[in-house]
């Protein structure tokens, strides 16, 4: 078996594109990304997509797009995955057991999504869709009233802290205006994102705009290969550890501020890594509301439950603390297209151990972990990776 490694990759811009759709948007990411690793499309083994799709737009049989974009890729296999918010890291895995699998050689990951082509108010109820509609259908805010129910949850156990979610917020803007592929790359002080305003109203009480993730178009991909074949190309990024780890769909069954499946999927990676938190360098984590990057905190051991608002106060994941989390912006920032953002999250994080983050560099990074969640934390992907050379 050979574990598959990170040898390329393509990232369009995240925001409202003018691609009319997810079959123009694999086509900017798909080509460029086997340019990048140096791999000709006829040695291309099989292609994952990640789409979420669900009513955005009418085509589906999204994996077979990606050949009517690009000819040379047309007749190799293809597959597509959905998994919610974590659909990109759901292609990403598939696309690694194939070649630990000894299935293939090299594999093609592409995410994509175009989210702007529909009313808001439809866009919201799509989302949704990654609840449990039969008790949660009814929630007003769609998904962000789902989080606003989590953050309220979070306040009354562990009092108001929004005054850190500002600081999250206000921190990952400011790490966007560095990401060239950023859907919003402004600077909002702590002091905005804690107000509520004509220009930063209510989504979803206590959450703020500023506290919720955009609605994004855009595309990333990734060539994997295994370790034998990588070594003759020009860069390889290896997963050190990798994991999934589930938790029930319906909030009503489980502790929704517990973000359980996070913490194991976490711990999981860790323990098969050999690594401690703080022996990475930086992490790239599923900000899709401050509420979600709070929480996480306390998942992936920084801080205890209930006490991821101090990690906030105390600059611990700041760009130049202890241990970065979202230098690229994160999703705050850079933008969510659903299917392309775990896909995104990985390209950030190698770009960062290949030294090519540009303005987004962490100098000296040698080792990143990603957390990609569907759903309010029910799949969850942990990757902790390395350059490999």
């Amino acid at each position: 078996m050979s574990e598959p490694q990170i040898v390329g990759w393509a990232h369009s811009h995240f925001g409202k594109s003018g691609a009319k759709d997810t079959q123009a948007l694999m086509g900017e990411v798909a080509l460029p990304a086997l340019e990048h690793a140096g791999v000709p499309p006829e040695d291309v083994d099989a292609l994952f997509v990640g789409v979420f799709n669900n009513g955005f737009t009418g085509q589906d049989f999204q994996g077979a797009l990606v050949g009517m974009g690009a000819d040379a890729l047309a007749r190799k296999p293809a597959v597509r995955m959905e998994n919610a918010c974590a659909t990109g890291s759901a292609a990403l895995h598939a696309a690694m057991d194939f070649i630990a699998a000894g299935r293939g050689r090299i594999a093609l990951v592409v995410g994509a999504e175009k989210m702007t082509g529909v009313a808001t108010a439809r866009a919201g109820d799509i989302l949704l869709s990654a609840s449990y509609r039969e008790e949660e259908a009814g929630v007003d805010g769609g998904f962000a009233g789902l989080f606003g129910r989590i953050a309220q949850g979070y306040f009354q156990r562990y009092g108001d802290r929004s005054e850190e979610l500002a600081m999250i917020a206000s921190k990952n803007h400011r790490n966007g205006l560095a990401n060239p592929y950023a859907h919003m790359r402004k600077d909002f002080s702590q002091q905005f994102c804690n107000t509520v305003s004509n220009k930063n109203p209510y989504v979803a009480a206590p959450l703020r705009r500023t506290d919720c993730s955009l609605i994004s178009d855009g595309a990333a991909a990734l060539v994997l290969a295994d370790a034998e074949t990588a070594a003759t190309l020009n860069r390889a990024v290896a997963f050190r550890a990798r994991s999934q780890a589930n938790d029930v769909l319906a909030l009503s069954r489980r502790d929704p501020i517990a973000f359980d499946g996070a913490r194991r999927a976490w711990a999981a990676a860790l323990e098969a890594s050999g690594l401690d938190l703080y022996d990475l360098d930086l992490v790239e984590t599923h900000d899709c509301f401050t509420i979600a990057e709070m929480i996480e905190y306390e998942a992936m051991g920084l801080a205890a439950p209930g006490e991821g608002w101090r990690v906030a106060r105390e600059g611990t994941t700041h760009k130049d603390g202890r241990l970065p989390v979202n230098p690229s912006g994160g999703l705050k920032s850079k933008g969510h297209p659903i299917g392309a953002t775990g896909v995104s999250m990985h390209v950030m994080a190698a770009m960062q151990l290949c030294g090519d983050a540009g303005d987004m560099q962490i100098d000296g990074a040698t080792r990143a972990g990603v957390f990609n969640m569907g759903g309010a934390a029910v799949a969850n992907y942990v990757s902790i990776l390395e350059r490999a050379r």
